[in-house]
């Protein structure tokens, strides 16, 4: 659920993306990793236009000091040069089952994670041109002229962008986690480094 409610009218849906892990990680870097990500790639909160993203936080500890929570991002991004359109992004996360736990890596104890984490994200842009007609005298009576045909090549170009964009975003979460996939190409090291230690790696080292 956005921030605000968006006029029907100005809405356009995207498909909605999911990344899900469960294994050993440390929360905290990927939560530094992800929103860093973010904002090298000007994603801002929609309110503020400053980084304090979360609109909604929640937690409930059960025994033994496992956690489960909920996390509301909301974001906004205007494209260079295209002020007519609002780019956005719902992060809805769920973490379930987290606890610390530590493991051995290079003669280090570290003190880490497991659980795990559900994150759906949630694309969608706002034609903002359709609002300013809809409020002048005479541009009203051209807005869906204008909306279906005249500048209708125009915004599927920016759909396409921004689900591109959405599709590197789920792909770097994936490559931090270091899911298992099978690439027709040599995948570039991720700039991030990967706090992440899946135990499919573990079995193939073995």
């Amino acid at each position: 659920m956005p921030k605000f409610k968006i006029p029907k009218e100005e809405e356009v849906k995207l498909p909605e993306l999911r990344v899900k892990f469960k294994d050993i990680f440390d929360l905290k870097e990927f939560y530094t990793a992800l929103r860093e990500y973010l904002n090298d790639n000007d994603w801002k909160d929609i309110e503020d236009r400053d980084e304090h993203w979360e609109s909604q936080y929640g937690e409930h500890v059960r025994q033994g000091g496992v956690k489960e929570m909920w996390i509301w991002w909301r974001l906004h991004k205007v494209p260079k040069n295209q002020s007519y359109i609002t780019y956005y992004l719902d992060f809805d996360w769920h973490n379930l089952g987290i606890q610390e736990t530590e493991i051995i890596r290079e003669g280090l104890k570290l003190k880490v994670h497991k659980g795990e984490v559900e994150i759906y994200i949630k694309p969608y842009m706002q034609l903002n041109f359709v609002g300013e007609f809809n409020k002048h005298a005479i541009l009203k009576h051209f807005t869906k002229l204008f909306k279906s045909r005249i500048y209708h090549s125009q915004y599927e170009k920016k759909k396409k962008e921004l689900y591109q964009e959405t599709y590197a975003l789920q792909n770097f979460m994936k490559q931090w986690f270091k899911f298992k996939r099978y690439l027709p190409y040599e995948e570039v090291e991720n700039f991030y480094p990967s706090r992440s230690w899946p135990s499919h790696l573990q079995q193939e080292k073995g």
